[in-house]
């Protein structure tokens, strides 16, 4: 009987804490979401978003480096702008640090850290890792989307990640 009032206490002890943690994560999600859009410096680029995923099987361990340097994580909220719009996107180089921008598409909005470039075809600005690409196509059927605004965020102090 002893054992079964500890567990409940102690289970019931998680259960509050669980409760506070997400009462604190949506407090700070709706002064994150009013700072972004305060945030966002320079002009906003419209154009199309496709997804990519640099692994190639047996290539390299823990993922190839982007152009910042660090490894490609596609669990991540990142993402490589076209590379024409590098020096507008803080200029992503390697060893730097990398920059972020507010993207938005579909009716949502998500933080991304651009820690890599690419070349990207025609008609393309970003190139969203499978986390990010997840959020705005969570099946990923689509492949690009189009009218995409991408605004990069001043500051390097951004939590990556979905906004409102």
């Amino acid at each position: 009987m002893m054992l079964f009032r500890s567990s409940a206490a102690i289970c019931g002890a998680l259960v509050a804490l669980a409760v506070s943690v997400s009462v604190a994560r949506s407090e700070v999600r709706g002064v994150h979401s009013s700072t972004v859009v305060d945030a966002a410096s320079g002009e906003a680029i419209v154009g199309a978003a496709s997804m990519y995923n640099p692994f190639k099987p047996g290539k390299e361990e823990g993922g190839p480096n982007t152009a910042s340097g660090e490894h490609y994580d596609p669990s991540v909220w990142a993402a490589a702008i076209k590379t024409n719009l590098r020096r507008k996107f803080g200029g992503v180089q390697f060893g730097a640090r990398p920059k972020y921008a507010l993207v938005e598409a579909v009716g949502k909005k998500v933080i991304v850290k651009i820690n890599d470039v690419g070349p990207l075809r025609p008609g393309r600005i970003i190139d969203l890792n499978e986390r990010a690409m997840r959020h705005f196509d969570p099946s990923l059927e689509l492949g690009v989307i189009d009218d995409v605004r991408v605004s990069p965020l001043s500051g390097d102090y951004w939590i990556p990640g979905p906004v409102g």
